[in-house]
């Protein structure tokens, strides 16, 4: 999987991501710190990349309907430290088939995880 990392996501899941076989690229690798959230979605998209982000203004699920994108996962957890975050992310590409999350809108929280797939 081509995945984005967004700013607010641990930048050291880059090598266990890649080491699992994913292409990972990051916003500060892009130079995209502090852009717009519209300008790290169209790069993510111009990329053909997943992103992953904990930021609530990708939520809208009317907005990025499965199947309309490369993939979307909004990491929610209610103490959102970078230890916790890598943990769950790390932990959610080593336990699910990712494979299958291409085009999905994916909000994982501490126990759960929900994914909405293309229609």
């Amino acid at each position: 999987m081509r995945i984005k990392l967004d700013e607010n996501i641990p930048r050291r899941l880059v090598k266990p991501l890649t080491l699992l076989g994913h292409d990972v690229d990051t916003i500060e690798k892009e130079k995209l710190t502090g852009s717009s959230d519209p300008v790290v979605w169209e790069a993510a998209q111009r990329a053909a990349r997943f992103l992953i982000t904990q930021d609530l203004d990708f939520s809208d699920v009317r907005k990025y309907q499965p199947g309309t994108h490369h993939g979307l996962l909004l990491v929610r957890l209610a103490v959102p430290g970078r230890n916790a975050l890598f943990e769950r992310i790390h932990g959610l590409f080593q336990s699910e088939n990712t494979s299958t999350w291409h085009g999905c809108f994916i909000v994982a929280t501490h126990r759960k995880l929900r994914v909405r797939r293309p229609a």
